[in-house]
C-alpha cells in the first residue's frame, strides 16, 4: 500500500483520490489554505488530512498535483520547499516544455517526476475518463491507478509526451467552445443570432443545441481554461504553429471568470452579455 497525496482535492483531484483509494493506497491531503468545499469534499471521501503541506511531504511516498495550470509551478515549489523526496506526478493542463522546467526543478531537489494529463470530466464510471502519463518512472504512477474509475494509459518515456497529448486534445475540445462563444456573441451584437443558428441547424442538425450546452457548460469553470489557453498557445508555438487564436481563447474565457462558483449553470444569454461587456461600442464609430 502506498500513501499518496493530493494536491488538492477538487472536483477532478476527487475522483484522482478515488481511484487511487480503490487500487489500494492510502489517500492524504492537507487543509492549510483551502476552501470549505474542498473539505467538505475530502471529507465526504474519507481522505485523511494532514493539515499542513510539510507534514504530507513527510508522510507520503507520492504526491499528485492536481491544480489550474497558471499554479503548476507554484505548487511544484512549495513542495521542493517543503523537503520532499518521494515521487511527484503533474497532471495539471500544462504545455510540455512547462513539464520540462518542472522535471528540472524538481530533479535537482531529488524528487521522481512523472508527466500527465487528463482527458474527461470528473470520473464515476469506468470508460469516461483517461489519466495519461509518460516519464521513465510512469509505471508507478500507473499502479496508483489501477482500479478505476479514471483508467491510466502509459504513453512513454518521454517528458512531455502526457502533456503535450493534452494541449492538443484540449485545443480542440476548449478552442471550439470558446470560439463558438465568440461567434454567437458577435452574431447576438449585430442582431443576426437566431438566423445564424437556422442555418447552423439546415448543414448540421442539432449543431446549436450541443454549441449552447458545451458553452453553458464550461462557463463555470473559465477561471481554469484561461491559463490552459495560454499553455496551448505556447504548445503552438514551440511546435512553429501561430499561437494567437488560443491566446484570443484565453481572452474569451477571462470575460467569464466571474461565473467561478456559481451554484448553476448561468445562461447563454447572461454568457453572451459577459463576453460583450469588454466589447468596443458598436456605435462608437458612426
Amino acid at each position: 500500500m502506498k500513501s499518496i497525496g493530493i494536491l488538492h482535492p477538487g472536483e477532478m483531484g476527487i475522483s484522482v483520490a478515488v481511484t487511487a483509494k480503490n487500487s489500494g493506497c492510502c489517500v492524504y491531503w492537507c487543509s492549510q489554505n483551502r476552501s470549505i468545499q474542498t473539505r467538505n469534499r475530502a471529507d465526504s471521501l474519507g481522505l485523511k488530512d494532514l493539515n499542513t503541506l510539510e507534514e504530507l511531504c513527510r508522510t507520503c511516498e507520492v504526491l499528485v498535483s492536481v491544480c489550474p495550470p497558471h499554479a503548476a509551478i507554484e505548487q511544484a515549489d512549495a513542495v521542493i520547499a517543503a523537503g520532499f523526496t518521494g515521487l511527484y506526478a503533474d497532471i495539471n493542463a500544462i504545455a510540455p516544455a512547462t513539464a520540462r522546467e518542472l522535471n528540472r526543478r524538481l530533479s535537482d531537489a531529488g524528487i521522481t517526476f512523472v508527466d500527465g494529463g487528463i482527458i474527461g470530466l470528473p470520473a464515476t464510471v469506468a470508460g469516461t475518463t483517461w489519466l495519461y502519463l509518460s516519464g521513465p518512472d510512469a509505471e508507478q504512477i500507473a499502479k496508483c491507478f489501477s482500479k478505476g474509475p479514471m483508467e491510466a494509459v502509459i504513453l512513454g518515456s518521454e517528458i512531455g509526451q502526457a502533456s503535450g497529448l493534452k494541449m492538443c486534445f484540449a485545443a480542440n475540445s476548449k478552442g471550439t467552445a470558446a470560439m463558438q462563444s465568440a461567434i454567437l456573441a458577435t452574431a447576438e451584437s449585430m442582431g443576426v443570432r437566431d438566423a445564424l443558428e437556422k442555418q447552423w441547424d439546415i448543414y448540421t442538425p442539432g449543431f446549436t443545441e450541443k454549441s449552447h450546452a458545451r458553452i453553458r457548460q464550461v462557463a463555470s469553470k473559465s477561471w481554469r481554461f484561461t491559463g490552459e489557453m495560454h499553455e496551448i498557445a505556447a504548445t503552438l508555438a514551440a511546435s512553429g504553429l501561430p499561437p494567437e487564436f488560443h491566446q484570443g481563447a484565453a481572452d474569451i474565457y477571462s470575460r467569464q471568470e466571474s461565473f467561478k462558483n456559481v451554484t448553476s449553470e448561468p445562461s447563454l444569454e447572461e454568457i453572451l452579455n459577459k463576453l460583450l461587456e469588454k466589447s468596443p461600442d458598436k456605435h462608437s464609430e458612426q
